[in-house]
């Protein structure tokens, strides 16, 4: 018999993957349209592959061949060239659905409601990931698929939840001007039966920030309940389908991370709430015995050891029939499984690049035509990347970079520690230290640019300068000179009209 084959048999037909993918107003300039042509953040590069290759790769790894892909209308006709382009080849076992959803950048839906509105297409048990997340080499998502089927049938547990660790970054590495570094969120768990007691949420930091509030029954349950902050929600969780029945009656919940599962975790102990959804929860797969196979597993746990006095008698009359449950289990991973992040800020969008290139030796085009045009004379350090066909002029100098394809980098140029997206032109002497340049970026000649965003489409004029700023395009549409009826204007200190000028 061939297990793997089997296994994996198994897995397509029993998860269905949903991966949301937003307009990442986080990462802006860098998700800024291109003119009339958007800029998805799930297409963004990561060590010059799109951020969504990432989660694709690990869900095909661990079986799961049904792919629900969600994403904003404006970015469907680039999504979809992207999987028409690359997915035959890339993931030849994926079979992805590709579906929008009516949404601005300036408005927010949240996944819970992206989750209701696409119930209908969700008729399995299912994986919810987001499109912005790498993980680590070393952690498989089987492990997290194998806590969910063990747990769901053991105890009935309705969903189980990814948690990494963080580790410091290094101070003065970006400017205050990029936004906060994503913070960790308190969270406490029990380590013997992986369950997630609670997670700090918005509502519960403008109620008391400085404590955080365990009922008794919690710590009569888990007496030995772990407490930490340096865990970040992957917002990977593998959810039983109930949970969009739950949603339906939940209107009010938008956010997954901080409404649905800070619930989810104040109700699994809540004997009412239990009771009210139990028959939404209840489903023919938690109906059959699961006493035999508890009784002889070796990860058993006698849940009586955990439970007060008065609920002793209650498990030991359900002990024959698993009763579905709103618990949550959960699996952590730590900074030595390796790293893990979300790239949604630039902080850790940077940070992910900068990963990447510490774990690769002098990537250079391999094909002879894109060799033959990066000069003799140029300097790139072993720890830099350069895409196909980008061109690199003489006594240039590469180092800790990224370099996306079909750019032109000039004569006497400086990169130390940047991101460049395709088809940037970086004119001779310019100096480009810790930026990220969005997709046909213009950089003029001898101009300089620190720890600098910029937006696709953006020229920056010869000789500039700029430092700690996210450039934007409403910061160079406006003309650099101005006519001499203007220039009157201005010196007057007001307009004929008396209004605002553009």
């Amino acid at each position: 018999m061939d297990f793997d084959e089997s296994t994996t048999q198994f897995a397509s037909n029993e998860f269905l993957a949903v991966i949301i993918a937003g307009f990442g107003n986080e990462l802006h300039p860098l998700t800024s349209d291109n003119g009339d042509e958007p800029c998805p953040k799930a297409l963004l590069p990561i060590a010059n592959k799109p951020m969504l290759d990432y989660p694709l790769t690990w869900l095909e790894s661990s079986g799961i061949r049904d792919v629900l892909l969600i994403c904003p209308s404006p970015h469907r006709a680039s999504i979809s060239h992207f999987l028409g382009s690359d997915s035959s080849t890339s993931f030849p076992s994926l079979r992805i659905d590709l579906q929008t959803y009516e949404e601005t950048p300036d408005s927010s839906v949240g996944t819970c409601a992206i989750l209701r509105h696409f119930a209908s297409r969700i008729q399995q048990d299912f994986v919810l990931l987001p499109c912005d997340f790498v993980p680590p080499p070393s952690f498989s998502l089987t492990t997290l698929l194998d806590k969910f089927r063990t747990e769901s049938t053991y105890d009935g547990c309705i969903a189980a939840a990814l948690f990494y660790e963080t580790r410091k970054p290094e101070k003065g590495t970006n400017p205050d001007e990029w936004g906060p570094p994503p913070s960790a969120v308190p969270i406490v768990w029990d380590e013997k039966t992986g369950t997630l007691l609670y997670v700090d949420s918005p509502d519960d930091v403008d109620k008391n920030s400085d404590e955080l509030e365990l009922s008794m029954s919690v710590l009569a349950k888990y007496p030995r309940p772990r407490l930490s902050a340096s865990f970040q929600d992957s917002h990977v969780y593998v959810c039983r389908r109930p949970v969009l029945e739950i949603l339906q009656d939940k209107t009010r919940f938008e956010s997954i991370r901080e409404e649905f599962i800070p619930w989810l975790c104040k109700s699994q102990y809540h004997r009412a709430k239990r009771a009210k959804y139990a028959q939404v929860l209840s489903s023919v797969s938690n109906t059959f015995s699961q006493k035999t196979a508890r009784e002889h597993s070796t990860t058993h746990l006698d849940l009586s050891d955990y439970l007060p006095h008065d609920e002793e008698q209650e498990t030991e009359e359900t002990t024959d029939d698993v009763m579905a449950s709103l618990r949550v289990g959960v699996v952590t991973t730590r900074v030595d499984a390796g790293f893990t992040a979300r790239a949604n800020t630039l902080t850790s969008y940077l940070e992910l690049n900068r990963h990447f290139l510490s774990q690769t030796a002098y990537t250079l085009p391999t094909d002879s035509e894109s060799r033959s045009l990066i000069d003799q004379k140029a300097q790139i350090s072993s720890d830099s990347m350069v895409g196909h066909t980008t061109a690199v002029g003489e006594r240039t100098s590469i180092k800790k970079s990224i370099i996306g394809k079909h750019c032109v980098v000039g004569k006497y140029v400086k990169i130390v520690g940047c991101v460049i997206f395709d088809h940037c032109v970086i004119a001779d002497g310019a100096k480009l230290e810790g930026c990220i340049l969005g997709t046909n970026t213009k950089v003029g000649a001898k101009a300089e640019l620190s720890k600098c965003v910029t937006q696709a489409g953006l020229e920056v004029t010869a000789g500039e300068s700029f430092k700690n700023e996210r450039i934007e395009v409403s910061d160079w549409t406006a003309p650099h000179g101005s006519s001499e009826d203007d220039e009157e204007t201005e010196s007057d200190g007001h307009d004929d009209d008396g209004d605002e000028s553009s």
